[in-house]
């Protein structure tokens, strides 16, 4: 199972990451916001964020997170007092909380009780999936690369399949924020068609698109 671990303390960081992967887990461990956040798209199975971070606090990456995943497991860890953030964390969609100073024994028993995802392969017909720990699409059995852009559009269509994605929010998500035209969106869109090759991304006139499955 794949980790991603935000802690600004590098001591401290070292640490949870060198007792979580005694466990058998594959943590993946940063310092800086920024850096976590152009990674969380990468098939992880549970987030542990610290909130005082540089560039980019652990509570707006918690939104990020929650806007499209509802599902994976995210633990805040944080030495803040404030109960007012506190509420936000949870407010926001945080699945547990730890106060720093704690036993490293303690985030080891809320990982193992919150973070054991059972299923890392969504299927979408009985020959295609999209491997989450690896994020690799498969289709027909056969493996896919897809590029940074195509796998965040696949995770956003398969989190929210069956559902209408407008242009704003996969310009949101995929560009992370930044400016995509509608003729940039279509680009990839009929990039990702070529490569699931199915009828499974339908357009909604004027408004977006739509991952269709049974």
């Amino acid at each position: 199972m794949k980790i991603l671990l935000l802690e600004d303390n590098k001591k401290l960081n070292a640490t949870i990451k060198k007792r979580l992967e005694l466990k058998g887990y594959k943590v993946f461990s940063f310092i800086d916001g920024q850096e976590a956040l152009n990674s969380i798209d990468e098939g992880f199975s549970c987030f542990i964020l610290d909130i005082n971070v540089p560039n980019i606090d652990g509570i707006k990456i918690l939104k990020k997170i929650r806007n499209y995943y509802t599902v994976v497991p995210i633990i805040i860890i944080s030495a803040t007092v404030e109960l007012d953030m506190i509420k936000e964390a949870y407010d926001f969609g945080c699945n547990d909380y730890l106060k720093k100073p704690f036993f490293i024994d303690e985030l080891e028993i809320k990982v193992e009780k919150l973070c054991q995802v059972k299923d890392e392969k969504e299927y979408f017909d009985k020959d295609s999936y999209f491997d989450y720990k690896s994020s690799t699409l498969c289709i027909d059995n056969e493996e896919q690369r897809l590029t940074k852009k195509e796998r965040l559009l696949m995770n956003l269509f398969l989190t929210k399949k069956n559902q209408v994605l407008t242009y704003e929010a996969i310009e949101n998500y995929v560009w992370e924020g930044s400016f995509a035209s509608i003729e940039s969106i279509r680009s990839l869109v009929r990039r990702l068609r070529k490569v699931v090759k199915k009828d499974y991304i339908h357009t909604v006139v004027d408004t977006g698109y739509i991952f269709k499955t049974d």
